[in-house]
């Protein structure tokens, strides 16, 4: 089968072949319809996030239908449609059986420990496959099971009550549900912040509030739109230090923060003004959980959660077209998410 994988760090990826995986007694096989370019994928290819072992296939946003089934399946068929979760665990460990799954210490993350879905197939533990219903494409599937599934954990960290306001920082592909499932979850009212209009115009069709930090200071404007007093929750998706202190900054009194961002860069703030005084809290979030997966594709088929206008394009299962797309992510572009449909 094909696949494009990352071969060396620093370098673009690589069109290869291999053989077809084939199933254990509790796996599934999945032929991949569609998965999604994140911007992490960016990171791992940068080497800002190592990745083991090498060769290794990137792609863990991955949706398609089961093609073969191990011998002791029992909750999937031939044929199902299916999104995946990237996370693959032992199911046993203290970590798995509290339901904080990604903590497990034998976690392996597609595309990252794992081979993933930028390929033909891709085998997986039959627990990690979430039914997907007709009603939603695989494109808009795959993108469920990162950019969506890490915004709806982040905002179950923050704990994000009805009437309070957010910010949420980057709208694009995680940023975009994320101003959605804040005004599902009850907030007021939700603030926006990118440099891109087009995403801008976006998130506002969605009920946000933009804030064009290309034009104006995003701490001072909200602060002004929020009569001095801040959000209540801020999301920061971005992964730059600037973004991660503004998210912080716009805080109001007892404000959470919460990064899930990518950066290997340090946070500096001022303890004092930015933390202590207003008894703010730093929160971080790292993935999402198993548990939280059907609820989110739920809202989805309700469309709750509208994904359809969250894919900007798709594109083939070319080394060329994947590495154009990476190329734009790092220089933070690239519109909302991309799709290879292989």
């Amino acid at each position: 089968m094909k696949a494009v994988r990352l071969v060396e760090v620093g370098k673009p990826l690589q069109m290869q072949e291999y053989p077809r995986p084939s199933p254990g007694d509790n796996d599934i096989l999945v032929r991949v319809r569609a998965a999604g370019i994140c911007h992490s994928d960016a990171h791992y290819r940068a080497g800002t996030a190592p990745v083991r072992p090498l060769p290794m296939t990137l792609g863990h946003e991955v949706a398609g239908i089961v093609e073969q089934t191990g011998s002791r399946v029992t909750k999937n068929k031939v044929g199902d449609r299916v999104c995946l979760h990237y996370n693959i665990t032992c199911g046993d460990c203290y970590h798995c059986s509290t339901g904080n799954d990604q903590f497990c210490p034998h976690c392996l993350m597609l595309g990252h420990y794992t081979n993933g879905g930028y390929a033909e197939y891709i085998v997986v533990p039959e627990r990690n496959a979430i039914l997907l219903p007709e009603e939603i494409p695989f494109e808009q599937g795959a993108t469920l099971m990162c950019a969506s599934a890490t915004v709806f954990h982040a905002l179950r960290k923050s704990r994000l009550k009805a009437g309070e306001t957010v910010a949420v920082f980057g709208v694009g592909g995680l940023g975009m549900s994320a101003v959605q499932l804040a005004r599902a979850f009850g907030a007021l009212d939700v603030y926006a912040v990118d440099i891109n209009e087009d995403k801008l115009k976006l998130a506002t069709s969605f009920g946000a509030l933009p804030v064009n930090a290309r034009q104006v200071d995003p701490v001072a404007e909200i602060k002004r739109l929020t009569k001095g007093n801040g959000v209540d929750v801020s999301l920061e998706l971005i992964g730059l230090p600037q973004t991660m202190r503004q998210a912080v900054q716009c805080l109001g009194v007892m404000g959470r923060v919460v990064i899930a961002g990518l950066s290997n860069k340090p946070l500096e703030i001022d303890t004092y003004h930015e933390l202590l005084g207003n008894e703010a809290e730093i929160i971080g979030s790292n993935d999402h959980l198993l548990q939280e997966l059907p609820l989110l594709v739920e809202m989805a088929r309700r469309q709750v959660l509208d994904t359809s206008l969250v894919v900007s394009r798709t594109i083939p299962l070319d080394a060329d077209a994947i590495n154009a797309a990476l190329d734009a992510l790092e220089q933070f572009g690239g519109g909302v998410r991309t799709v290879i449909v292989p």
